[in-house]
């Protein structure tokens, strides 16, 4: 039961990082269902799950909300639109974009890391103590990072899941499995049509 009791733990302590970017980004939308950053990879960009990901997710949600294209390319190539909400949010990126991702890449300022150092000290603390209580458990439901599962590049098969109000997202399905990702619409949980089970 240990993997049930701990990840509403680390989601909550993923709520509280989004509410302190909240506080110095007004207009960042709520985090609908932090539980479904847990174990995700970004295919984009590569990242384990940490408060740098998750500045970088918070980009896209500052994006959504102003109603900004940010990426290209299925979601993958990030174009100069993110790097410019991502440097309002203490982003930093190398001058040249790379080829297939584009400006994903982005890492904490120094002023970020200031800012946000408690945050970033208690989200370090919750994904420790998450990793040891799920890495003690044999199961199939582990948590392991982007680079464990789908090698350093990211990736992994994403397909296409859906709610009953119609709304669709493209989802790795081990990442559904581990636990539901509810519609911000509907509040029922996305599924993956049984001919799109396979991966």
């Amino acid at each position: 039961m240990s993997t049930t009791q701990t990840p509403p733990v680390l989601a909550a302590e993923l709520a509280q990082a989004w509410a302190d970017i909240q506080r110095y980004h007004p207009e960042l939308p709520d985090l609908a269902a932090p539980e479904s950053l847990i174990g995700e990879s970004s295919s984009a960009c590569g990242h384990e799950l940490s408060f740098e990901r998750l500045l970088h997710e918070a980009v896209h949600g500052i994006a959504a909300s102003r109603g900004v294209r940010d990426t290209s390319r299925a979601g993958r190539y990030h174009n100069r639109r993110f790097l410019a909400i991502a440097e309002e949010l203490g982003l930093d990126h190398p001058e040249e974009p790379h080829p297939s991702s584009g400006f994903s890449l982005v890492t904490l300022n120094p002023e970020a890391k200031r800012r946000y150092r408690p945050t970033i000290e208690r989200l370090q603390r919750a994904l420790k103590a998450h990793t040891a209580a799920t890495s003690a458990d044999n199961t199939s439901r582990t948590f392991r990072g982007p680079a464990a599962r789908h090698g350093s590049s990211g990736g992994g098969v994403r397909v296409k899941a859906v709610c009953d109000c119609g709304r669709n997202v493209r989802v790795v399905p081990s990442v559904l499995a581990q636990a539901p990702i509810v519609c911000g619409g509907c509040g029922k949980p996305f599924r993956i049509p049984e001919v799109m089970g396979a991966a």
